[in-house]
């Protein structure tokens, strides 16, 4: 008589929930518009969006270590969208001045 072997059953830990993510990402958004919204000239809104995404960065590797990675996941994605809203105004105020804007 042989006997069937089954195959081990692989589960996360600490799953990503896709509720976590959205409530990073929304959290995050306020965050970074929040600072931008300090900056007068786009120099200033560039400015602050770096530094509050550098902070955003942080706390997102904190979740990552001792939090909710779903949040962490969902921190840096709107970190990624601020940044690159960013600079997409740079390159746009670029083209329409033809000239560096900061």
């Amino acid at each position: 008589m042989t006997q069937t072997r089954t195959r081990p059953t692989l589960r996360e830990p600490h799953p990503v929930r896709p509720w976590a993510v959205v409530a990073g990402a929304l959290a995050a958004g306020v965050w970074l518009l929040s600072f931008g919204m300090f900056g007068a000239t786009l120099g200033g809104y560039v400015a602050w969006t770096l530094l509050a995404g550098l902070l955003a960065w942080a706390a997102a590797l904190a979740l990552t270590r001792y939090g909710d990675r779903g949040v962490a996941a969902g921190v840096a994605a709107a970190t990624g969208v601020a940044w690159t809203a960013a600079a997409l105004s740079v390159v746009a105020e670029w083209i329409r001045r033809g000239a560096w804007p900061l």
